[in-house]
């Protein structure tokens, strides 16, 4: 069980170092050897989980998905825009689904799986239950109402992205929703619909930052009682040294994740493994 544990601890080091490299420097410039340093692992740790950056790279494409989930309860229509206003607020805060959206958008796996069929589906989906539920016309064609909302989002986060640094994608994306409802809802359905999402995304964040803070102290400060029953009587005694608990391995701790080498490791997809 621990070496599970530590297997996919590493694996989700690597994943999360490589959406930053991702994300920064594209695909044909990340280098293996820049996410072997900010994920802290061995070369033989990386090929024991990739076999390749490409093996990598479609992880993360897997991976971007799970930044929005859509609500199955209530009006499928509101939570499509939602989730939408969900990725919206990743794309600012998340390396991954920037990393993912970038990989999508250079072509990195043209000819193999769509880059943006996950999405198509999961939107088609809701419009075909917002049929179900009667918020969406019964004329319109889910998939190809799915296609077009997915590519006006990639659009106008990229145009986001040129004119602010997706500093107004929110609003970008509310509009976007403006435009398209009329044209697959129902009047009384869209006058309840909000645009820019029901919940604030960024005070949500703010709240849930400031719950760990506060659970990550009280776990310090009760580790430090235990241990020394006269630290809380000292001054700056017991929670004053943060950060020790909680991470994760030391760089080279993989155990059984290879820590030789396998023939071949040192050739990945791409060309840039140095």
């Amino acid at each position: 069980m621990a070496k599970q544990a530590r297997a996919v601890q590493t694996w989700r080091s690597i994943v999360d170092a490589a959406a930053s490299v991702f994300d920064d420097y594209g695909y044909e410039r990340a280098a293996i050897s820049e996410i072997l340093r900010r994920a802290k692992v061995t070369k033989g740790a990386l090929y024991f989980h990739f076999a390749s950056k490409e093996a990598i790279a479609q992880a993360i494409m897997d991976e971007q998905t799970s930044t929005v989930e859509f609500e199955q309860e209530g009006s499928p229509l509101q939570s499509l825009v939602d989730g939408g206003q969900q990725f919206a607020f990743a794309l600012r805060h998340n390396s991954m689904a920037r990393a993912g959206t970038r990989l999508s958008i250079e072509g990195v796996f043209l000819g193999g799986p769509h880059p943006w069929g996950d999405w198509i589906d999961a939107t088609a989906r809701m419009l075909e239950l917002g049929q179900e539920r009667g918020e969406v016309f019964p004329q319109i064609d889910p998939m190809v109402s799915a296609k077009i909302i997915v590519a006006s989002f990639t659009g106008i986060q990229l145009v986001s992205e040129a004119d602010s640094g997706r500093a107004d994608l929110r609003e970008q994306v509310a509009e976007m929703w403006r435009h398209i409802l009329p044209s697959i809802a129902h009047p009384g359905v869209i006058a309840h619909i909000k645009p820019e999402g029901r919940v604030d995304l960024a005070a949500q964040a703010r709240e849930k930052a400031e719950r760990e803070e506060q659970e990550a102290r009280i776990a310090t400060e009760a580790k430090g009682a235990g241990s020394d029953p006269d630290a809380g009587s000292r001054p700056g005694g017991a929670g004053l040294r943060g950060g020790g608990s909680g991470r994760g391995p030391r760089a080279g701790g993989t155990g059984d994740e290879g820590d030789e080498e396998p023939a071949g490791a040192g050739v990945a997809a791409g060309g840039a493994v140095a």
